[in-house]
């Protein structure tokens, strides 16, 4: 028997970048899934799995409670992975957006779960929280724990993650609602397209409609920008996690009983700065002898200058560790950007 086997997963945010590697390692396990998705980020897009016998798709919004309540019914287990999420210039362009809609968003999740557990099937809900939590910081490695002895974070994003955090928590403290929390570390991977409402941030001879760092650098080489245009100096640091170990760590988190009541940072332990990873997109992309060089942007409010995780927790209780290297991920993206610009997806 495997591993899902007779167990249903409630996935919202399921046509979303994290959302859609969450799907496919749900189905590899063998467990059937619920999708559920406005389309509201990217509009409609196809999905690989978008016909496997194991796979309902249904197009709606996460706050309607009475489809929710519907969709819950059979379910095992609910991943709420249903937000309004972009890349930095996206936090900065829609501050209120994010804060008001996610707060409804989570406050609908949670209420679906409460009212779901009387009936005795639903098991717990695994929310998806955000290394933004740790925007304040002035400790590293972020362990599990800091977010609450930190201050709070300054971006409205961050601010709602956190509170993402407490409303799990919450739900537990009054209703019994049992939870796990995972804080996924800067996703990398395929299936990113142009964010509706985008805005285009003009970046050199280049104007951006992507405010992911690794899609935005990519498109920039492959597009001819030279110098490239950083923001910042480039010293940031960050831990370029795939999309696919992300989500076995999501469901690893989701099936342990381990986990119950807890909370995970789920993140490669490779540290890189924005400065080294736009070298190794430049050197992949125009091999080892062109000259590179970086040019300076001026750099948003709250872009965080380090974001490095302590990740000894999920290896320890989850078994759960990132071994997809930056190289292997960029030999991945790299194509599949480079068939987007074409295609004028992005």
């Amino acid at each position: 028997m495997t591993e899902g086997s007779g167990q249903r997963v409630l996935v919202t945010g399921s046509a979303g970048f994290i959302g859609g590697y969450v799907v496919e390692d749900l189905l590899r396990r063998g467990y059937a899934v619920t999708g559920i998705d406005n389309y509201s980020k990217y509009g409609p897009v196809t999905k690989s799995y978008d016909n496997h016998p194991s796979y309902r798709f249904v197009e709606g919004d996460v706050r309607d409670l009475e489809l929710m309540a519907d969709l819950v019914t059979d379910c095992d287990h609910l991943i709420a992975g249903a937000a309004m999420i972009g890349g930095i210039s996206y936090f900065h362009t829609y501050p209120y957006d994010l804060l008001a809609t996610n707060e409804r968003i989570i406050a609908a999740t949670c209420d679906t779960a409460i009212r779901a557990m009387p009936a005795g099937r639903l098991r717990k809900v695994t929310y998806l929280s955000s290394s933004m939590v740790f925007e304040s910081t002035d400790r590293w490695p972020s362990k599990e724990g800091d977010e609450r002895a930190i201050p709070p974070p300054l971006s409205s994003y961050g601010f709602q993650k956190l509170a993402v955090e407490y409303f799990a928590r919450a739900a537990w403290d009054q209703y019994r609602v049992p939870f796990t929390i995972v804080r996924p570390f800067n996703c990398v991977g395929v299936g990113e397209g142009r964010a509706l409402g985008d805005v285009e941030i003009p970046s050199g001879n280049i104007k951006l409609a992507m405010s992911h760092v690794v899609p935005d650098l990519i498109q920039k080489v492959l597009r001819g920008q030279d110098p490239v245009h950083v923001l910042g100096d480039g010293s940031q640091v960050r831990h370029y996690t795939y999309g696919a170990d992300l989500a076995d760590g999501i469901v690893r988190a989701m099936s342990s009983e381990r986990a119950l009541n807890d909370d995970f940072n789920l993140s490669t332990a490779q540290s890189t700065t924005v400065l080294e990873l736009a070298e190794r997109i430049w050197r992949k992309c125009h091999g080892p002898d062109r000259p590179f060089s970086v040019v300076s942007d001026e750099p948003f409010a709250h872009d965080v200058q380090r974001r490095v995780p302590d990740v000894t927790k999920a290896e320890e209780i989850l078994g759960f560790r990132a071994t997809t290297t930056l190289d292997e991920m960029l030999d991945v993206v790299i194509p599949w950007v480079a068939q987007a610009v074409q295609d004028g997806l992005i």
